[in-house]
């Protein structure tokens, strides 16, 4: 459901999200609570989406890998050679992603497919990116900074939907989030990290007593906390369905505005057609009293 309401146009995106938490919040108050959060996408994202779901993003994908490799192995002509295919598949994915947004009635602007064109070229330099775009759950368009790593934050709806990463090889796949993960290990990781501990003082560390823990404790905390938790999903609830009987009562009330409106109209039609043949039997009036005074004068000479 959630790659079904990506597909729809950023426009109505969020008429047709409260639609569908409506439909199924009576059954299933987790899913309605899922659908109300989705994002919705940039405009950027929902092309690429309708791209993913026509699965025309697949070539350009499986370039990477050979993009890739060219480039770490410094060799020139097939960097040229790949570069060459890339722009060509990048042209004519953004051409096919322009037609499938007209078609949806929503034609996508110069910048639109600027912005396409750079997410697929980080889908070909990343294979976890490449992994997002394939996914159709994209609600942000991705860009790709040379080889570092692309950013996928908050670029997904779903990331724990992306199970893995397209590497064209036979390599294990990595799941996209233990991905994110390791990137942000590796990034914390770097130079201006604190010293290496000297091994007098790793001692030391590991002599350093473990602090005692209460079980009983423990529990009363996790209860509050779940008491609390519960509270709030409560109030939660509450708002929603407050907002839903607001938002309801304010359509009652447009319809009601609308339907005086009509009968004002249709009132003021009324009164201008008795306006006019009231005129015109007094125009008709008038000329039969001009007629008779004239008979009158032609009679008394």
């Amino acid at each position: 459901m959630v790659r079904e309401l990506l597909l729809v146009a950023p426009a109505d995106f969020v008429r047709e999200r409260t639609a569908r938490q409506r439909a199924v919040r009576g059954d299933d108050r987790a899913l309605a609570a899922r659908i109300g959060g989705l994002r919705k996408p940039a405009p950027a994202a929902w092309v690429v989406d309708l791209l993913a779901h026509e699965g025309a993003l697949d070539e350009a994908v499986a370039l990477g890998p050979a993009v890739r490799q060219a480039q770490a192995d410094a060799d020139p002509t097939a960097i040229r050679q790949l570069r060459q295919q890339r722009s060509q598949v990048v042209s004519a994915l953004a051409q096919a992603g322009a037609d499938l947004a007209t078609d949806a009635g929503h034609p996508a602007t110069p910048a639109v497919l600027d912005q396409v064109r750079a997410t697929i070229e980080a889908a070909m330099a990343d294979p976890h990116a490449g992994a997002a775009v394939r996914s159709g759950l994209l609600v942000q368009p991705l860009e790709s900074a040379g080889f570092e790593a692309v950013d996928l934050d908050g670029a997904l709806a779903d990331p724990d939907a992306v199970p893995d990463a397209w590497s064209g090889t036979d390599a294990e796949p990595i799941p996209i989030t233990s991905a994110r993960r390791a990137r942000k290990a590796s990034r914390a990781s770097r130079p201006d990290r604190e010293p290496e501990p000297q091994p007098e003082t790793k001692q030391k560390q590991e002599r350093k007593p473990e602090p005692e823990t209460d079980p009983a404790a423990e529990r009363r905390a996790a209860r509050a906390a779940e008491s609390t938790a519960r509270a709030e999903s409560r109030d939660a609830d509450a708002a929603l369905d407050t907002a839903e009987a607001d938002l309801a009562s304010a359509e009652d009330r447009r319809a009601d505005l609308e339907r005086q409106l009509a009968e004002a109209a249709a009132d003021v039609e009324r009164a201008e057609w008795a306006r006019d043949e009231a005129e015109a039997a007094s125009d008709r009036a008038r000329e039969l009293l001009r007629a008779a005074q004239r008979h009158r004068h032609d009679v008394g000479r």
